[in-house]
């Protein structure tokens, strides 16, 4: 039943009857825009049938709760649902937002040029000036909207976020509630009563196949999912011309049989005549059908679900934003593919309904009285009213009341002014005999710059539960773990330096174990630029495994949304994690990170290199103002820290690779050795043992970022092919090795894909060594000759290269290898 019972309905503010109209266009555009796209390149895509479903969730939102950016106060962050796209085009265009050449370049972004058409779905990358949330990952947009609703009170707690409080909209189909991401953190946000957020289920009962509850009841299920959660439920089910009949239900026959039929049950109601569900509802009890004897066939299927009636969404909405304590879902039901007739209503085909015949148009064009005329119909064309006619004035009107239009990305950049490379001196000078890790060096950096006068109070430090792990956990006392209720507790360990500190106002966010949800954290402090004009700068720390590998969908989201900031994939390295085994161990992080184009990856092996890279970094994204965000992989293994070797490796170390150590004069065979993070150093022992027997000199490269080195490349590739008749481009690769002689061999902790990113470059080839295959649980040594990285299995790949390339004979390859105790027998690591 209906949460809200008539007599406790708020009278409807609007005019019912011009919101209806207007509704109307805007159904009518967006089902022509698909159909459109679809005649000009047939098997395009788009959906019709989802925002028939929600045209009426969407419109009492745009005519009464969506606060606009213009209303001198933060706008309201509305997630809306993916697929349907079209309406909040159509909508746009009726506003004036868009003008009739975008809705027919819909799914045709290239058309007219770069820029010139509509995106699928929303996109920020692709329309940075209108969508706010990538949302049509199923799953992603109800997770990430619980930690938007969460870091808004984290910015408030903070001081970042003064006056009155935006509101979270988040638009879910009921089967993306089956996605893990869906469900998977609404305790969050009932335990941190975010009474700021409020989603709206569109329950048409109906996935991409088929029902989503064919043989239950999807709705009920949800309710007690989200009850038990802590969070409040409003049900809207049922229209207005239910509440005449529920009122003369006087022994619950009704209700009885309401509770009876399954969603298969009602979904098929909504695809047969009155007759039919006269005779399958109604006609299970006779007292039932006695009640609509008074009612025609066409009456009854009349009988709208909640979701189609804006008197029962009105209601809803009210309540959810006046309640206190608790995140509100609204279970609204509908019908999918609603107002399409026998093209699609309520049908399994729903879902792909992509083109409507004439006659279709004709009926729907009937049905939503849209005045045009008959002649018209075939072409499907676009309608908008007179700028002066009621309906736009209305809209306008209500809009402008609500402080603009929605969606819209728009923000005042705000350009902070970043310390330069001279504020982490004590990294570039080296450790001396001191070891240290580089994760360790990343933390201490960090806390540095939680120190630092201008930008510290910006730095988010995001953790799922590892910083102890990561040697963060003396920050708990310096800055305090974020919590909206403070300490309630005296924690076991407060006699202790680094005790578990709660602050209300604290600068960490402590997640716990979900690495999603962290992830979501760092989406909502990586676009606080763009959502409030407040740049946070957050810093995710995470097992390197369980980043890419677990959440990458939501680090794409996170390229798509033009996040900001850094991702720390913390103990990686296939051999350096060594005793944690298979499931553990990061050996493709670096490959993965390359498929993401805004993303910037690195596997740095110095703390110099680290700081470097994080100076330019945050230089880059919030002084120069570019919308890119980083990876770095971390290590745990301890060893000195040199000195930075000279100011002029810094552009080395940014372009991804520069000398380290040259290998001796005087020898006649010459070889260069790649390394990458801790491996480097398996590198400078293969160098030393080169010369020291085999009379070959190695210089020792220091490869921090294979992915720029070849995006780089690439780059060149592509203007050289283009530009046949200009003089050659060279990339930065070429350039740094164009007069190096000898072998190239790589080595690092990660799989040989990493380093032949850029074999096709380098002067003679690339032999790449690295961690192929699953791990073990060993001693480093052990794991290096294993998967062959060590210095020995580095000196053998460089003899061997030499042999093949320059002419050395094959016996110093095996006598080196009876030398090094090297087994040529061994299993291969890759199984």
């Amino acid at each position: 039943m209906n949460t809200i019972p008539p007599e406790k309905q708020p009278p409807y503010p609007g005019d019912p009857v011009i919101e209806r109209r207007i509704k109307s266009y805007v159904r009518w555009n967006a089902m022509a825009m698909v159909v459109k796209a679809n005649r000009v390149e047939n098997g395009i895509g788009g959906h019709i049938s989802t925002y028939a479903s929600l045209a009426t969730l969407y419109e009492v939102g745009f005519n009464h709760f969506f606060r606009g950016p213009e209303g001198g106060g933060p706008a309201d962050l509305v997630y809306f649902q993916g697929h349907a796209s079209p309406g909040n085009y159509a909508r746009a265009y009726l506003e004036g937002r868009f003008e009739t050449q975008h809705l027919h370049n819909f799914r045709q972004e290239l058309k007219d040029g770069r820029g010139g058409g509509l995106s699928s779905y929303p996109h920020p990358y692709l329309m940075p000036e209108f969508w706010q949330f990538p949302t049509v990952s199923m799953g992603l947009a109800p997770i990430c909207s619980i930690y938007q609703a969460r870091f808004m009170r984290y910015l408030k707690a903070r001081g970042f976020l003064k006056g009155g409080e935006p509101r979270v909209w988040c638009y879910v189909g009921d089967g993306e509630i089956d996605e893990p991401e869906s469900t998977g953190q609404l305790t969050l946000a009932a335990r941190e009563n975010l009474d700021n957020l409020v989603w709206v289920v569109n329950c048409n009962l109906q996935r991409l196949d088929g029902p989503v509850r064919g043989n239950g009841k999807i709705i009920q299920e949800l309710e007690a999912l989200f009850r038990g959660a802590g969070w409040n439920v409003i049900k809207v089910i049922w229209g207005t011309h239910w509440d005449e009949l529920l009122a003369r239900d006087t022994k619950g026959l009704l209700v009885k049989r309401m509770e009876e039929a399954v969603d298969g049950d009602y979904q098929k109601y909504s695809t047969e005549p009155g007759s039919y569900i006269r005779r399958h509802f109604f006609g299970r009890h006779p007292e039932l059908l006695e009640m609509v004897n008074h009612l025609k066939d066409d009456d009854l299927r009349k009988l709208l679900r909640g979701g189609h009636d804006p008197r029962k969404v009105y209601a809803a909405y009210k309540a959810a934003v006046e309640h206190r304590g608790q995140p509100t879902v609204i279970l609204a039901k509908t019908v999918k593919g609603y107002g399409l007739g026998e093209a699609g209503e309520g049908k399994n085909i729903t879902h792909q309904q992509k083109k409507l015949n004439e006659k279709e148009l004709r009926e729907f064009r009937a049905r939503f009285e849209i005045p045009i005329k008959d002649e018209e119909v075939v072409d499907t064309p676009f309608y908008r009213p007179a700028p002066n006619s009621p309906e736009m004035k209305y809209l306008q009107a209500r809009r402008q009341s609500l402080g603009g239009y929605l969606p819209r990305r728009a923000f005042t950049p705000k350009p902070l002014a970043m310390p330069g490379l001279e504020y982490y001196d004590e990294f570039l000078k080296g450790s001396g005999l001191l070891k240290g890790a580089t994760t360790g060096a990343f933390v201490r950096m960090m806390a540095k710059l939680l120190r630092h006068p201008a930008i510290g109070s910006r730095v988010v430090p995001i953790i799922p539960d590892e910083a102890r792990t990561f040697g963060m956990d003396a920050l708990f006392r310096q800055i305090g773990i974020y919590s909206p209720k403070g300490q309630l507790y005296e924690p076991v360990d407060k006699d202790s330096l680094l005790y578990y500190n709660e602050e209300k106002d604290g600068q960490i966010l402590e997640e716990g174990i979900t690495e999603a949800g962290a992830m979501a954290s760092f989406i909502s402090a990586g676009t606080s630029y763009a959502n409030f004009s407040e740049p946070m700068i957050p810093f995710y720390l995470f097992y390197s495994m369980f980043g890419f590998q677990r959440v990458g969908d939501l680090i794409w989201a996170a390229g798509d949304s033009k996040a900001k900031g850094f991702l720390l994939g913390a103990t990686a390295g296939r051999t350096t994690l060594n005793g944690e085994g298979l499931q553990h161990q990061d050996g493709h992080s670096q490959i993965m990170a390359g498929n993401v184009p805004t993303l910037k990856a690195y596997d740095p092996a110095f703390a110099f290199e680290i700081a470097v890279i994080l100076e330019d970094g945050l230089r880059r994204m919030y002084a120069d103002g570019e919308e890119i965000y980083y990876y770095l992989t971390l290590y745990n293994e301890l060893y000195p820290m040199p000195a930075m070797p000279a100011p002029g490796c810094r552009e080395g170390i940014l372009n991804g690779l520069y000398r380290f150590k040259p290998g001796p004069a005087g020898k006649k065979l010459k070889a260069h050795l790649f390394g990458s993070g801790p491996i480097l150093r398996e590198a400078l022992r293969a160098s030393a043992i080169l010369a020291e027997r085999y009379g070959v000199s190695a210089d020792v490269w220091s490869a921090t970022s294979y992915k720029q080195l070849r995006s780089d490349a690439m780059n060149a590739r592509r203007w050289n092919m283009l530009h046949p008749l200009s003089p050659r481009k060279r990339s930065y690769l070429e350039t740094v090795l164009e007069k190096e002689e000898g072998v190239f061999v790589a080595v690092s902790d990660n799989l040989r894909l990493v380093p032949d990113q850029i074999a096709p470059w380098v002067p003679g080839g690339l032999f790449s060594l690295g961690t192929d295959g699953f791990g073990r649980s060993d001693s480093r040594a052990r794991l290096r000759r294993f998967f062959e990285v060590d210095a020995e299995l580095t000196v053998i790949a460089a003899l061997h290269t030499l042999t093949e390339k320059r002419g050395l004979s094959p016996a110093v390859v095996e006598k080196a290898m009876k030398d090094l105790d090297v087994d040529p027998d061994k299993a291969y690591p890759n199984y």
